[in-house]
């Protein structure tokens, strides 16, 4: 890697959508680089200044190209199915130099959405950090959140590699480690980690009835602390990713109707086995 590269320290960095990552990412190269501006673009001005007087960001706007002006790296942080026209929109209005990146859980309809514009692929390089909560809004942002987290760069194979060098720079500055997959491998492997679990979380969730509430405890309260998340966002990231949530669906269908067989028909050793192989795959974490 060249000095250039490995010395990387963005003077200006753009924020659109100042939620909890994008107010998390913000926190984060504010805190690595102290010199850095970040300007937030959002939807009102207005309200956006309360993120400067939290000291979340230096400043806001609500204009693309204002916020976009002379900065050396713009994160989009919108919901997934806004990400690829903001990042097409966006390389209109940046220098050419620009790095482009996201934060989106869903890669693949991102990465070919933007393919098709070359302004945008040459500047642009797909990214997921493997970090967040239930909660939103940039009131819960943290200058940590990424710290020790994994952070998935999928470039296409028509990412420059200077680019894709300088994003790794850019998201190391979070704290986060790196790890390269293509798009459709991220996709696949987040169905069944992230993606899947969240809507069994929400299935736990609707088991409970009128009178069971007050029995809930604090099994009940982990398993489902995911289905608290924005339904809207999650409505997004089941649109996105379908075909790969829908394969991991029915693996999840399969095992869970293996289970209700053993319960019929009495076979404890199966189920036995199958919940010690469980606890073994999740000790291993």
């Amino acid at each position: 890697m060249n000095d250039s590269l490995s010395e990387f320290r963005p003077a200006r960095v753009a924020i659109l959508g100042v939620g909890l990552l994008g107010g998390s990412v913000a926190r984060a190269i504010r805190q690595s680089v102290p010199s850095v501006h970040v300007v937030g673009i959002v939807r009102c001005a207005e309200k956006g200044q309360q993120w400067v007087d939290r000291e979340v960001v230096d400043s806001v706007t609500e204009s693309i190209e204002q916020g976009c002006r002379d900065v050396d790296v713009v994160v989009v942080a919108t919901p997934v199915d806004k990400v690829s026209e903001k990042v097409i929109a966006v390389a209109q209005a940046t220098k050419p130099d620009c790095l482009i990146t996201d934060v989106g859980s869903t890669k693949q309809t991102i990465v070919n959405a933007v393919s098709q514009c070359p302004a945008a692929v040459a500047k642009f390089v797909a990214a997921h950090p493997i970090a967040g909560s239930e909660k939103t809004g940039a009131e819960h942002a943290t200058a940590d959140l990424f710290v020790g987290k994994v952070i998935v760069l999928t470039p296409s194979d028509r990412t420059p590699a200077g680019l894709l060098e300088q994003a790794e720079q850019f998201w190391r500055l979070t704290g986060g480690r790196i790890v390269t997959l293509s798009p459709e491998e991220h996709d696949t492997h987040l169905a069944s980690v992230s993606h899947v679990p969240h809507l069994a979380s929400s299935a736990v969730a609707k088991l409970v009835c009128e009178q069971s509430a007050d029995l809930v405890g604090s099994g009940w309260t982990d398993i489902t602390r995911v289905a608290a998340g924005d339904p809207a966002m999650w409505l997004a990231i089941c649109q996105e990713n379908r075909p790969a949530i829908e394969q991991q669906l029915r693996r999840l269908a399969e095992s869970i109707d293996e289970v209700r067989q053993w319960m019929h028909s009495h076979d404890d050793e199966s189920l036995l086995r199958w919940l010690k192989e469980a606890k073994t795959i999740r000790d291993s974490f």
